[in-house]
C-alpha cells in the first residue's frame, strides 16, 4: 500500500474529483466484421471506425498545455489508427483530424481503413494513438475484436452457427448505397432529435426482438436471435431515441421477401416495414429519412417491390470506452494501457471480504478505490486484481448500527495519481438482523435509540480519524 501520507494527501484530490470528475472519455466505434480485400481493390471498412472525445477533462488539459505557452497550435488532439501489428508504421496507418461537433464532443472518422488478402488473420483489433500537436503522447487504445469475413454469406444460416448471426439486444448499424455506388453511402444516424440518413456520421442502435401480439405502448422485449418476419424495435445507443414497432423483412434483386423466416446474418440486404401499415416502409431521400409505400408483386403475393431508398445493408457494431482523468497530477507518460472494469466477483463477507475485478489491461502500477478510500491491491495477472475491501468504518459508518446500504464508486488508480473511473460501484449491506422495518433491541426505549446513534457517529468519526493516522 502506499505510505499513509501519499495517501492522504491522494485521497484529498480524489475527493475533489468525486464532487467534479474531470474525465477525459475516448469512444470508439466499429463493426464487428469486416470485409477482407482482394488484389488490388480496397474494400474500406464500413461504416468506418469512428473515434468520439468527450468529458470537461479535454478542456482542463489543453488550458494546461496553452498556460505553457505553447501557443493554440499545441493543444489540438490529432492521432492515427490502424490494424494491430500488420498497422504498426505511420505509412499503414490512416491519420485523424478531431473537429469539435455542436455538442462540444470531438468526431474523428477513419474512412479508408482495410485489410488485404495478405492478411491471413481470421481476427484483428484496430489500434488508435492519440497525441496533442506538440508532440504529447496521450495513449494508445485498442478497438474490440474484428471478425474477418470474405464476402455476405448467401446460404440460410443455421442457429448451430450463430457466428453470424445478429441476436436481439445486440448493437447494429445500417446503411444504405444507392446503386451499389460506395460515394453514395448514407448512414441511419439521428440528428436533432430526428433520424436523418448522413452521409458523414453513423449510429449505432440496440436492436430488441418484440412481442409482436402487444401494442406498442406495452413492447415487452425478447430474447433470441432476429429472424426475417420478427417484429423489431431500434433504440438510438447515444440518445434513446426510438423508431416505431417495425418487421423486418429480407430483401433480394429489390424486392421485400414476405414468407422469409431464416436467422438475419452479417452484412445481409433487409428492408423494415412499419408494423400495422400498408406496406409502408423505412426509406431515405438525400438526407431524409421518410415512409415509402411498396408495390404488391400481381404475380407473386409473398413478394414486394421496394425503390432503393427502403433496401438497407444491415451490420453488428461494438464500442468499447476509455476514461481516464489528469486532475490530480500534471502527467508526462502516456495515458495508455487504460484499464477496463467487465465484472466483479465478491467472496468472503465482514472483516474478511475479498474482491476480485475482472476485466482487461490491468498492470502492477494500479490500486482499487472505494470511492475516497485506498484497498489493500494485489495483482494476479493482466485480466484480475484482487484487494482487500475496506471496512465501512473507513466511511463514517459501523456494521453494527449500519442500517442503510452504502454504495461507493469504484476507481483505479495509478502510483502517480491517474485516475480511472469505472461504471461499477461497492454497497455496503446491513446485517438481516439490522435491516430498517425490522425491531432492534426492542428493550431499549425509542430515544436511546437516537442518542446511541448520536454516540456511534461521534465514535466514528474520531476512530474514522485515527484509522486514517495509522
Amino acid at each position: 500500500r502506499s505510505n499513509p501520507y501519499q495517501t492522504n494527501l491522494l485521497r484529498d484530490g480524489v475527493r475533489r474529483y468525486l464532487q467534479l470528475p474531470a474525465d477525459q472519455t475516448v469512444l470508439i466505434l466499429h463493426a464487428k466484421v469486416a470485409q477482407k480485400s482482394y488484389g488490388n481493390e480496397k474494400r474500406f471498412f464500413c461504416p468506418p471506425p469512428c473515434v468520439y472525445l468527450s468529458g470537461p477533462g479535454w478542456k482542463l488539459k489543453q488550458e494546461q498545455i496553452k498556460a505553457s505557452d505553447l501557443g493554440e497550435a499545441g493543444f489540438r488532439v490529432c492521432g492515427y489508427m490502424g490494424l494491430d501489428s500488420m498497422g504498426s508504421s505511420l505509412m499503414e496507418t490512416q491519420k485523424l483530424s478531431f473537429e469539435e461537433q455542436p455538442d462540444a464532443k470531438g468526431f474523428g472518422c477513419a474512412k479508408a481503413l482495410y485489410i488485404s488478402d495478405a492478411d491471413k488473420r481470421k481476427h484483428f483489433r484496430l489500434v488508435l494513438k492519440l497525441f496533442f500537436s506538440n508532440g504529447q503522447e496521450i495513449g494508445t487504445f485498442h478497438s474490440k475484436l474484428i471478425k474477418v469475413i470474405s464476402k455476405p454469406s448467401q446460404k440460410k444460416q443455421s442457429l448451430k452457427n450463430t457466428d453470424l448471426c445478429i441476436s436481439s439486444g445486440s448493437k447494429v448499424s445500417l446503411f444504405n448505397r444507392l446503386r451499389s455506388q460506395t460515394v453514395s453511402t448514407r448512414y441511419l444516424s439521428v440528428e436533432g432529435g430526428a433520424f436523418i440518413a448522413s452521409a458523414r456520421q453513423w449510429a449505432a442502435f440496440t436492436l430488441h426482438l418484440a412481442d409482436e401480439r402487444c401494442t406498442r405502448s406495452e413492447f415487452p422485449l425478447r430474447e433470441g436471435y432476429i429472424r426475417y418476419g420478427s417484429v423489431v424495435q431500434l433504440v438510438c445507443t447515444a440518445t434513446g431515441i426510438t423508431l416505431p414497432p417495425l418487421i423486418i423483412r429480407k430483401v433480394t434483386k429489390q424486392y421485400a421477401m414476405l414468407d422469409v423466416d431464416e436467422p438475419i446474418s452479417q452484412l445481409h440486404k433487409c428492408a423494415f416495414q412499419f408494423q400495422g401499415s400498408d406496406r409502408m416502409y423505412l426509406c431515405l431521400s438525400t438526407e431524409k429519412v421518410i415512409q415509402f409505400q411498396a408495390s404488391p408483386c400481381p404475380k407473386e403475393a409473398n413478394r414486394e417491390l421496394l425503390n432503393d431508398g427502403s433496401c438497407w445493408t444491415i451490420i453488428g457494431t461494438e464500442t468499447v470506452e476509455y476514461t481516464f482523468s489528469e486532475s490530480l497530477a500534471c502527467i508526462r507518460e502516456p495515458v495508455s494501457p487504460v484499464p477496463l472494469i467487465t465484472a466483479l466477483q465478491l467472496t468472503g463477507g465482514g472483516d474478511v471480504a475479498m474482491l476480485e475485478v475482472q476485466g482487461e489491461y490491468f498492470h502492477t502500477h494500479l490500486k482499487v478505490w472505494f470511492g475516497d478510500v485506498e484497498a489493500e491491491t494485489m495483482y494476479r495477472n493482466p485480466k484480475s486484481l484482487v484487494c482487500v475491501v475496506p471496512d465501512v468504518s473507513a466511511f463514517g459508518s459501523d456494521w453494527r448500527w449500519l442500517r442503510y446500504p452504502i454504495t461507493v464508486p469504484l476507481l483505479l488508480i495509478r502510483e502517480d495519481g491517474l485516475i480511472y473511473s469505472s461504471s461499477f460501484t461497492f454497497t455496503y449491506t446491513p446485517e438481516q438482523s439490522f435491516i430498517p422495518g425490522q425491531q432492534v433491541l426492542s428493550d431499549v426505549p425509542q430515544d436511546s435509540d437516537k442518542l446511541l446513534d448520536s454516540i456511534h457517529q461521534e465514535f466514528t468519526r474520531t476512530n474514522f480519524h485515527l484509522f486514517m493516522q495509522s
